[in-house]
């Protein structure tokens, strides 16, 4: 008896639901789930777990009549938009340029991923056996912008030949690290935390102890080729694989993406 009441309170609710209803509940969830999904990726929940720290000391003051204490927490929150436009501004904007550009809010496609890994490789293979140094990061889930310093912005397309031409010696962006994200190369010259691990093998450079710094913090994957040895490294969250060949970055560099590998005769290197 009580289920069938359910099931028929459960129907009645649906059929009194009109199409625009279902409409604006979906938009809802879209706007939510994109702001959940922002949080993730920003690292930003230290930040909303500190102003829910400060909401429960607001009912707090409150409730044991802390007149002081609450004046001042009744500041924050009745400015609580403003402070939530400053503190997130970065990913607003982020935001509102990915909708405007991409309003049906698709990531990078697997084509595109495919293309980024191939020219990638190359490129980093070409500078290893010029003995050329690079810092290639690619950033994931976790938005960078918190743990880098930010060098200058390019928006350019991952090819072989641009990473070869911000490398090289000439190039007053060599010194620092390519980020690509969202399969574009986002900015060079950016400055990566070093790893202060003391386990660490001393005889590493200032190069490597960058890309395992930023890998400690964040699922970046950080591609390293040295200019001493003239070899490839790859770093991601506690791996680090040093020595490593064209043929294996590239395998790397697709199960990490979650890309299929082609075949070698269907895919130009």
């Amino acid at each position: 008896m009580i289920i069938k009441n359910f099931f028929e309170s459960t129907k009645f609710f649906i059929d009194q639901i009109e199409f625009r209803d279902w409409f604006d509940l979906l938009l809802v969830w879209l706007v939510v789930y994109r702001a959940l999904l922002l949080t993730k990726k920003s690292g930003a929940v230290q930040i909303l777990s500190g102003m829910g720290v400060l909401a429960i000391a607001y009912f707090f003051s409150i409730w044991f009549d802390l007149v002081t204490f609450n004046w001042i927490l009744e500041l924050v929150f009745s400015n609580l938009f403003l402070v939530v436009v400053i503190l997130f501004q970065v990913e607003i904007r982020r935001a509102l340029a990915q909708i405007g550009s991409n309003p049906l809010l698709f990531s990078a496609s697997s084509i595109q991923v495919r293309h980024n890994i191939e020219e990638i490789a190359q490129g980093v293979s070409q500078l290893s056996q010029k003995g050329v140094g690079a810092l290639v990061v690619i950033e994931r889930e976790i938005v960078l912008d918190y743990f880098i310093e930010s060098g200058t912005e390019l928006d350019s397309s991952v090819s072989a030949e641009i990473l070869n031409s911000i490398f090289a010696s000439s190039s007053p962006l060599h010194d620092g690290a390519v980020l690509i994200r969202g399969g574009r190369i986002f900015s060079a010259g950016n400055f990566l935390p070093l790893s202060t691990n003391q386990a660490l093998d001393k005889n590493l450079g200032t190069r490597h102890r960058a890309a395992i710094g930023l890998a400690e913090q964040t699922d970046a994957i950080v591609i390293v080729v040295s200019e001493e040895s003239q070899t490839v490294s790859l770093v991601h969250g506690g791996y680090f694989t040093k020595g490593i060949d064209h043929a294996t970055l590239r395998q790397e560099l697709y199960n990490l993406l979650g890309i299929k590998m082609k075949s070698e005769r269907s895919v130009a290197i």
